[in-house]
Parts: structure tokens; C-alpha cells; sequence
């Protein structure tokens, strides 16, 4: 058969017509008849889509087309960035002058308050004037936020979870801020204190100063005396550690019992020898600044109210606070049981609960909220734990602010790097940038790009949770505390000890062990998981998760009687 003729379809002859670069000669009056006006192809391009609303750049843009503005980049004005200056770092002129800014509008800032209302009042009325109050509320906190050297934290905007605080504060007959040791003025907010006293003079408030433990004696009570010049009740807490202590507590109880079901009759005589031998005694700490324990805590709460309550013969003790400060936690250790999921993750209670302690002690659990507070930088809300790290986009300024307050030789003695000297004509005594932070800690855990370049995000997020848990620990001084003079307090005596080892030490023998030591940093490896974790023990060439160490196990009589074979 012969081949087809090739046809144009009619799509194809449309587009042909439409497309067709011919040119036609046209007479002088053919301009005169709008039938024949050359526009062609164009018709189908314009744009003819109805635009009702515009964003704000859409609008700038179709404006400055309208005026026939022209803009062109100014190549000129070209700023590079040194990777040894430690950007998003503040000097000292620029943290004074936030300073003084936080000082002057300080009463600006203020929590949203419940509008007055009776129980005749109709549910939706009180809704609306809730709703027209936190309105007005955030339009302040706007106008705040637009003035020059005020930087806020991400506060909360949900109306709801602002009504569970209402609720807790008009139940509480006890108001307790649980803040974090480490910062404990940022995580108060000064306000609620004050609308706590709006709502009844009859409530009390105070701070519970969670994560003491991670404090010094000598920092704890520094703290102790600023709180107690500046008129605020405040005791220290640690309910990581009183956690802690109730597992091992029942541990021990079950070992105790397993030991004395299994004991023969001959123990009671060791049992007692050991009961007579006098305990080891604890240095006395100050009343000021001493953590207290869980029954202690309980009787403080007890006793500290006198007035009259809420509800008659229950005092009723409001936990709020920032999240991922503690409350859960404490309730958990207050109540030696599990009542509230805790995470590291802002925002994991949802709604307020009350729980019993005794006949006369209840707790009202109310889920994290962010205060409105001055703070100096974003990367500050990040190292604190206010914003979370996993969405956080700028790792180089947070990490530059651990740079500044971690001391280089903790950074290389935590990760088992090596951090690179100053060069020549630079200060001996600068902190290391962010940069050299993160390039050493990608080199040693083979966190690398596509490009064979350290990959600067991922390992800033270990570093950042690392200080966030307090395996980088940084603890602010209360104002008008040498910041260096309150660290030394905790990192000098360590550093005197290694120093003092290293004195006492014969040379030959630190050369030896420096280099037959072997190094436990684990770079471009990955730790052994399930039952393959073989010991020193084992022979070349056994299995040992094949052992189950089950006496009882019947095996195969080849594999019993395998020494018998000639």
C-alpha cells in the first residue's frame, strides 16, 4: 500500500492562521476602520482576568507601571560579609540603648484582661465583650512592637488558651510562676501578679524556681538576695531531680522486697549491725537558697495561705508559666504518679486540669503560655527555648550567642573537637564565631552537603538542644551581678582541677597517654543498636547474639558434645 498523504488537521491550520508573519500592504485610510487594526496575535495574551484585591507588593508593583516608574539594582551599594565578624551579636552600645527602651515602655506590657461580667449576663454577650477586649489588647501590643529597639517574644494570639488562664487565676487561691533557673526574669511576667491581685486581693502569688538543680549553691543564693531585696516571694525547686529520686526510691523498694523474700534467717543480725552504723552527714545549706523537697514543698503551699479560700477548706494552688518550663513535670513529682504528658515540645497541655493532693491541697495544671516580654534579639528566643529550633531558619546568629557565653575550652572538651586559634593580629582571647563552631562540629560527626561542604543547619540544631537541655549550661546573674564573677562560680573550680591535674602530672607520662589514648568521639560512625553489641569477652568469630544464656534450652548434640571430636 502506498503511503498516506499527509493532512493538516483543522487545530493545526488554526493555529497557522493565527500565528501567520505575513505583511500586508494597507491604503493610508485603512487606520480609519477599527476592523483592520493590526493587533493580531496579541488578543490571546493580554491579560483579562478580573483582579478585585491585590496584596500589598502586587499593588506597589501594578502601580509603579501605571506611572511608568522604572527601578534598577543599585550595584554599587554591595555590603560583604566576613565570615570571622559574629553577626547578629549586639555590641554594648546597642544593648544599652535597648535597655533603655525596655525600661521606658515596660508598662506597656500588659496580659488581656477578662471584661467584667455576672452570671445573669448571656453566654454570647460575655463572648463578644471578650473578643472586643483582646482585640483592643493586641492593637496595643501592635503599637508597641512598631517603636524602635523593641523586640517582643511570639506571644500567644489564640484567644482560648488566654480564657484557661482566666479560669485558673479566678479558682487559684495561690499563684505560682514556674520560671526557668537559668533566666529566671524572663520567663516572669510581672502582670500576671498584678491582675491576680485585681481579680482578689486575697490571692498570693510567687515564683517556683524550676531546674535549681542546675545552679551552685553560691548562684542560688545570690538570686535568693535580689529576690528577697526586691519584695518577691521565690523558692527553689527541681522536679527533674525529685523525679528522679521517686524511680530510684521504687527501685529499691522492689530490690528490698525481692532481698527479703529470697534472705535466709541469718540476715536480721547484719540487718541491724548495718542500721547501727550513723549516717554521714550532709553540710547544712542556707535556708535561702536551699531546693526544697516534695513534702516540703506540699507543706509551703499548705500553710502559706490563711485568708479566706475559693472554695472553703481546699487550697487551691495555680501552676502557669512559659512552656517547656516545668509545670507538667512538677505536677507529676507533686502527685508521685503520671497525670500530665510531658514533652520538650511548646504547647503539650491543651487545657487546664485540677487534681487533688490531699482533702486540702488541689493543683490546677494550665497549659504554657508565651508573655508578652522585652527580649534583646531573636536569636535569644531561640536559645531559650521560647521559639522552636527545628523551624528556626537563621542558625548563625543563635549559635554565635552560644559561642559568646560558652567558653572555648567546654565546646572542645563536650565534643571532642578542636576549635582554630585566633590569627595573627586578632584578640588571643575572642570567643570562636559561629562559623568555625559549626565547621568543626560537621567535620566530626560527617555532617556534610552534597558539595562536600560542613552542613551548618543540621549541626546547629544539636548544638542549640544541647543548650536548650543544659548539657551547655549558661545561668544568668540577677542585675547588678558581674556576669563573669557569677559564671566563675561554676566553671572555675572545674577548670582549676584540670589545670592542677595537668601540673601534677610527670610530661613523659601526659605525652604517653595522650598518645596511646584512644579517642571516644565516634566521628562517621553510628552507635550498635539491638543485640549485636558485642563484648571484649566473646571470641573472634563466635556470635554472641546467638546466645540467649537460657540453661534450659535444649541445643543440638553436635554442638554439646563438640569437645568430644577427635
Amino acid at each position: 500500500m502506498g503511503k498516506k498523504k499527509a493532512s493538516d488537521s483543522l487545530g493545526k491550520s488554526i493555529i497557522k492562521h493565527r500565528f501567520k508573519t505575513t505583511t500586508k500592504s494597507r491604503s493610508k485610510e485603512a487606520w480609519l476602520h477599527s476592523s483592520e487594526l493590526d493587533d493580531g496575535s496579541d488578543w490571546n495574551r493580554i491579560n483579562l482576568k478580573s483582579v478585585t484585591e491585590q496584596s500589598n507588593l502586587d499593588d506597589f508593583l501594578a502601580t509603579a507601571e501605571l506611572a511608568g516608574t522604572e527601578f534598577q539594582a543599585e550595584r554599587l551599594n554591595v555590603h560583604f560579609v566576613s565570615p570571622q565578624l559574629q553577626e547578629g551579636i549586639l555590641t554594648k552600645d546597642q544593648v544599652q540603648q535597648i535597655e533603655i527602651a525596655h525600661k521606658d515602655n515596660r508598662h506597656l506590657l500588659r496580659i488581656p484582661r477578662r471584661p467584667a461580667w455576672s452570671v445573669e449576663d448571656a453566654a454570647e454577650l460575655v463572648q463578644k465583650n471578650e473578643r472586643e477586649a483582646f482585640a483592643l489588647w493586641r492593637q496595643q501590643l501592635g503599637e508597641l512592637q512598631e517603636k524602635e529597639h523593641i523586640v517582643l517574644t511570639p506571644y500567644e494570639k489564640n484567644l482560648e488558651v488566654w480564657r484557661q488562664l482566666w479560669r485558673v487565676i479566678e479558682r487559684s487561691d495561690i499563684v505560682v510562676q514556674i520560671v526557668d533557673a537559668r533566666n529566671p526574669l524572663l520567663f516572669r511576667c510581672e502582670d500576671v501578679e498584678t491582675y491576680a491581685k485585681e481579680v482578689s486581693p486575697h490571692k498570693m502569688t510567687m515564683l517556683l524556681i524550676n531546674k535549681a538543680d542546675l545552679l551552685t549553691a553560691s548562684q542560688r543564693k545570690k538570686w535568693a538576695e535580689y529576690f528577697q531585696a526586691n519584695g518577691i516571694r521565690a523558692v527553689f525547686w527541681s522536679a527533674a531531680q525529685e523525679n528522679h529520686a521517686l524511680e530510684l526510691k521504687a527501685i529499691q523498694e522492689a530490690e528490698s522486697a525481692d532481698e527479703e523474700s529470697e534472705s535466709s534467717e541469718e540476715d536480721p543480725p547484719q540487718k541491724e549491725e548495718a542500721a547501727a552504723t550513723p549516717p554521714k552527714e550532709e553540710p547544712v545549706e542556707d535556708e535561702k537558697c536551699k531546693m526544697l523537697s516534695r513534702e516540703e514543698l506540699i507543706q509551703l503551699f499548705q500553710q502559706l495561705h490563711q485568708g479566706p479560700k475559693v472554695v472553703e477548706g481546699v487550697t487551691a494552688v495555680g501552676l502557669v508559666g512559659f512552656p517547656n518550663v516545668g509545670k507538667s513535670s512538677t505536677v507529676n513529682a507533686l502527685y508521685q504518679e503520671k497525670k500530665a504528658a510531658v514533652s520538650s515540645t511548646p504547647g503539650k497541655t491543651k487545657h487546664f486540669q485540677t487534681l487533688i493532693i490531699d482533702g486540702g491541697l488541689m493543683l490546677c495544671d494550665c497549659p504554657g503560655l508565651v508573655f508578652p516580654t522585652f527580649v534583646f534579639s531573636r536569636a535569644e528566643l531561640v536559645v531559650n527555648g521560647i521559639l522552636p529550633i527545628d523551624e528556626n531558619r537563621d542558625h548563625v546568629a543563635p549559635v554565635g550567642l552560644v559561642c559568646q557565653r560558652i567558653p572555648r575550652v567546654v565546646l572542645e572538651e563536650t565534643y571532642g573537637i578542636r576549635l582554630p586559634l585566633p590569627q595573627e593580629g586578632e584578640d588571643p582571647h575572642r570567643p570562636p564565631s559561629a562559623l568555625e563552631l559549626l565547621d568543626a562540629y560537621g567535620c566530626m560527626r560527617g555532617f556534610m552537603t552534597q558539595r562536600g561542604q560542613p552542613d551548618g543547619p543540621r549541626g546547629s540544631r544539636y548544638i542549640l538542644k544541647d543548650y536548650v537541655q543544659g548539657k551547655l549550661l549558661f545561668c544568668h546573674p540577677p542585675p547588678g551581678v558581674d556576669e563573669v564573677e557569677f559564671q566563675e562560680d561554676e566553671t572555675h573550680d572545674e577548670l582549676e582541677e584540670v589545670t592542677d591535674n595537668v601540673k601534677n602530672t610527670n610530661i613523659s607520662d601526659t605525652l604517653d597517654d595522650g598518645f596511646f589514648r584512644t579517642r571516644d568521639v565516634k566521628a562517621h560512625s553510628r552507635a550498635p543498636s539491638g543485640p549485636r553489641q558485642a563484648s571484649s569477652q566473646h571470641k573472634v568469630g563466635e556470635k554472641p547474639w546467638k546466645k540467649h544464656h537460657n540453661r534450659n534450652k535444649t541445643g543440638k548434640l553436635r554442638r554439646i558434645f563438640a569437645h568430644l571430636d577427635t
